[in-house]
């Protein structure tokens, strides 16, 4: 099975982390680790932040989380556009 890179975007609920947004990134890790390492927010993981993205990896057709990163409401913004400009490039041009 091909291994497989993704950006997840995660809320915490009162019942716990949520996520709500996969972005597939494609099959390749030099592009994907590109990619996430473009993306705005503090890598300092802090626990009362209410926005979360994770930088996941399916491996045998199970998820490996690599990285994450808290972020506010505006870099989440900011993030959701870097992330389909540089989707579009790496599979339509």
């Amino acid at each position: 099975m091909e291994t497989q890179f993704y950006i997840v975007f995660n809320l915490r609920t009162p019942e716990g982390w949520e996520s709500f947004a996969k972005f597939f990134i494609g099959n390749k890790r030099k592009d994907a680790v590109e990619l996430f390492s473009m993306l705005k927010g503090m890598q300092e993981i802090q626990e009362n932040f209410p926005l979360s993205i994770d930088f996941m990896e399916t491996r045998d057709g199970l998820p490996v989380n690599l990285k994450m990163i808290n972020c506010s409401l505006s870099q989440l913004g900011e993030n959701t556009v870097i992330i389909t400009k540089e989707l579009f490039r790496l599979h339509v041009l």
